[in-house]
């Protein structure tokens, strides 16, 4: 039976090591500041917010809301963004996805000021991340790294599998697992013989999307298996990508869903938040 990663336990360290760090600052006359831009009213995306807010403020970051209607036009979004770019106490700024219909997302996150990209989108730090000299790594990639090491999973020379190939999670967590010396393939809707690749894998992230998507069968036994999903199974339930009862079985490390990435992900916005802010001595 795999031992269960609790996401949450790990966060909890991620975050009191960060109000340790926020404090040092603040003696320093340095308040971490974070910016979160919220257009329409998205439930998920309001709840989201929520949580990063108050995540924010058990740490001592000053965090700053705007909530802007659906019906906000792309330059009153960039207009926005531009203010942020220079606002001196703003450190961070995160414009929450997905934005409303006929707003161009990729237009806004190139807006952004790389140093203050805290989500680490920017083509600017993506570029960074794939040579490995990042300012910040993209917040769930990086919580599956501490998850790893929480438990001192080593990763170099380990074959690691990575299911989905989107910019947010897939590839960012390839170049991080590559970037610890694993062996890294990448599986996506076009991959053949899938089941024998990830039957290969002694580090499986599972990043697809699909409920319990990731079955015993397709697990080498005593893998790590890491589950990025967040789904609804046919009862509504909430559920990750790996059909958990049956894998943990199998698995020698699992992490559960909910409380597995998810907790990490915010926890590594605000590290990410407190190294922008340590960083940013241009604005004095």
């Amino acid at each position: 039976m795999a031992i269960r990663i609790d996401g949450k336990a790990v966060a909890e360290k991620v975050r009191a090591k960060v109000a340790f760090e926020v404090a040092e600052l603040k003696k320093q006359g340095v308040t971490p500041g974070l910016a979160v831009v919220i257009v329409g009213d998205d439930p998920a995306s309001r709840t989201y917010v929520n949580n990063k807010k108050k995540a924010c403020a058990q740490v001592g970051i000053y965090s700053e809301e705007y909530a802007l209607p659906a019906a906000t036009s792309q330059d009153e979004l960039m207009e926005l963004v531009a203010k942020l770019n220079v606002k001196k106490d703003i450190h961070g700024i995160l414009v929450q996805s997905p934005l409303p219909n006929g707003l161009d997302e990729k237009a806004v996150v190139e807006a952004i000021h790389p140093d203050k990209d805290v989500d680490a989108f920017h083509p600017s730090n993506v570029g960074r991340i794939m040579i490995g000299n990042y300012h910040f790594l993209p917040c769930t990639p990086a919580g599956v790294i501490e998850l790893l090491r929480s438990e001192n999973i080593e990763i170099a020379g380990k074959n690691c599998v990575v299911i989905g190939r989107s910019n947010i999670v897939g590839k960012p967590m390839a170049m991080l697992l590559l970037h610890n010396n694993g062996t890294v393939t990448i599986c996506h809707s076009k991959t053949k013989n899938l089941k024998e690749i990830c039957r290969n894998a002694d580090i499986l992230v599972a990043a697809v999307g699909k409920p319990k998507f990731v079955t015993a069968d397709m697990v080498k036994r005593g893998a790590a298996v890491i589950d990025v999903g967040m789904d609804r199974d046919e009862n509504g339930k909430l559920c990750g990508d790996v059909d958990y009862e049956n894998v943990e079985k199998v698995a020698s490390y699992i992490t559960p869903v909910p409380g597995g990435v998810g907790p990490m992900t915010i926890a590594m916005l605000l590290q990410n938040t407190v190294t922008a802010a340590k960083s940013q001595n241009w604005l004095k």
